[in-house]
């Protein structure tokens, strides 16, 4: 890196080449900041100078840049354009060399991994993220990237940026549509008055948080054909996105699975490796969505149908590929206070 050395004495009237950061202690409630103290750009003034010697800078780097070369800023900018695609923006100007991405609104964050891994094996650039298909809110930080070292060599940032920009953006944030759902509560214990449905409530709220509503409720007993009556009536209303509850054990009387075939689904995958959520169905009656839960889903606050209903709602069509795919993180730790998405679970 070319660069000379001088005394902080003799630095007044020099550029700084990069940001000078700080931390020091306010008060006893506020804690310590941490920040930039001299920005990269900052000329330097004689009033400056103690404060630099406080910060431990007895000497000033000044650098010259050859034409294969580029600063940690100029190549943040670059990865940071290249690397956000739909959905996605950059905070703004470098801070420490590096530039965090943001969701544009709120959605479901897609990464492209193996287009990732591509860029960060690069060595020099990195790009940090959250984990592909984690739903996120508008203005949430989804990624960070920087140049490693102050000065790196500019064909390898060009290179970084082909990566990212031939995948489309490395990033994207789908939005999630607004479903009118119907739901089907099955089982005769319900249906008969014997016990009082508890899975209308949880879905209310789980739909409504994803920005879907409930247009319909019906219920059916453990009888194929009535379910795929409710099924059926459900569309009839104009639903589109239809979802089932229990009966989908291996009892005798649990029938849902076979009254949501009677009512025509198609691409049916069910069983899934993920606990909870093991006896989870995906299939689709048409272009309708149908997603039918197990009896896990009324007592456990996260399971496989959290995981695969934002993905639903943004647009894809779920495969027995996808789903198996979730067997790696699919097993819910069962924390005594759960803390999903902020966690391991269906990552």
């Amino acid at each position: 890196m070319p660069a000379k050395i001088i005394p902080v004495d003799q630095a007044v009237g020099m550029v700084l080449p990069h940001d000078i950061s700080e931390i020091r202690p306010l008060s006893a409630d506020d804690g310590e900041f941490k920040g930039v103290a001299f920005k990269k750009g900052h000329i330097i003034r004689p009033e400056d100078l103690e404060h630099l010697r406080r910060l431990g800078k007895e000497r000033i780097y000044i650098l010259t840049l050859d034409d294969h070369e580029i600063h940690e800023n100029e190549a943040a900018q670059a990865m940071a354009e290249a690397i956000a695609g739909e959905g996605v923006v950059g905070s703004g100007r470098p801070t420490e060399g590096k530039i965090n991405l943001l969701a544009e609104h709120d959605g479901l964050l897609k990464v492209n991994i193996e287009g990732l891994y591509r860029f960060n094996l690069l060595g020099d650039v990195m790009c940090a993220t959250l984990h592909d298909n984690t739903p996120v809110s508008k203005g949430e930080q989804i990624a960070g990237t920087r140049l490693i070292p102050l000065i790196g060599e500019r064909r390898l940032v060009e290179e970084a940026t082909a990566i990212a920009r031939e995948a489309g953006g490395l990033l994207r944030v789908k939005k999630l549509r607004s479903a009118k759902a119907a739901l089907v509560i099955t089982g005769s214990e319900v249906f008969y008055g014997r016990i009082k449905d508890s899975f209308e409530p949880v879905l209310r709220e789980k739909l409504g948080q994803l920005g879907s509503k409930v247009i319909r409720v019906g219920f059916a007993p453990d009888d194929a054909d009535m379910i795929a009556t409710e099924i059926a009536a459900g569309l009839e209303a104009g639903a589109d996105l239809i979802i089932t509850s229990g009966g989908m054990s291996v009892d005798p009387d649990d029938v849902t699975r076979a009254g949501i075939v009677k009512a025509g689904a198609t691409d049916i995958c069910y069983g899934t490796p993920v606990l909870p959520g093991a006896m989870f169905l995906t299939g689709r009656i048409g272009e309708v969505p149908v997603l039918a839960l197990p009896a896990c889903g009324m007592f456990h606050r996260i399971t496989v149908f959290d995981l695969v209903l934002p993905r639903v709602l943004s647009g894809e069509k779920i495969t027995r590929e996808d789903l198996a795919r979730l067997g790696h993180g699919g097993l819910c730790r069962y924390c005594k206070q759960c803390r999903y998405p902020v966690c391991g679970f269906g990552k």
